[in-house]
């Protein structure tokens, strides 16, 4: 059986938004069946998340206020791709920024959609567990973003991935790494 073409056309399209991280879009599009729809979508550059972890099996997160939420989170290191960086760039450039830890290696885990209903951000996964601190002696963000107020905890894995089932963690990108992790057999 020939599977059907589902694909969308673009008939035309505007920026309704342009932001320092986002642009909203609104374009017309042609549906397969031949009627005229309006799709509205957010570009995003992408970003990169690592799990970085220490020896004894501890993992370093980053708690922060997400504003959309109302509430504090527990994520992963991560962050978006400046122009031009590749996304294990920013991935070793995010860790040092909000937790303090120079990253020497990485190992990819994957990538995946963040919404694909509404926004084309891909965000990149990293696994490390060979990283140290950028200022020996002085945990914490090395350089965290002036709009940036987080706190940097440590936890046994056995306790995080509790937490993921608690519901406890729920930022997607980190539940997303640690699946993935755990099925390459890294945790």
């Amino acid at each position: 059986m020939e599977k059907p073409d589902l694909t969308e056309k673009k008939i035309r399209g505007s920026l309704v938004y342009d932001g320092n991280l986002l642009k909203l879009h609104r374009d017309e599009v042609l549906l397969p069946g031949g009627k005229k729809t309006a799709r509205e979508w957010i570009d995003h550059p992408g970003a990169a998340a690592v799990i970085p972890v220490l020896p004894g099996n501890r993992v370093v997160l980053v708690r922060q206020f997400r504003y959309p939420v109302g509430r504090e989170t527990l994520e992963i290191p991560a962050g978006k791709l400046d122009p031009g960086e590749s996304p294990e760039e920013c991935a070793k450039r995010e860790t040092a920024e909000e937790t303090g830890f120079h990253i020497n290696s990485l190992q990819s885990i994957g990538a995946f959609l963040t919404t694909a209903g509404f926004t084309d951000e891909i965000i990149h996964l990293f696994y490390t567990a060979d990283l140290q601190p950028c200022r020996p002696g002085r945990e914490g963000p090395a350089n965290a973003d002036e709009d940036e107020h987080l706190s940097v905890v440590i936890h046994p894995l056995t306790e995080v991935l509790q937490m993921i089932d608690e519901g406890l963690i729920m930022d997607a990108k980190t539940i997303i790494a640690f699946l993935r992790a755990q099925r390459k057999g890294l945790l």
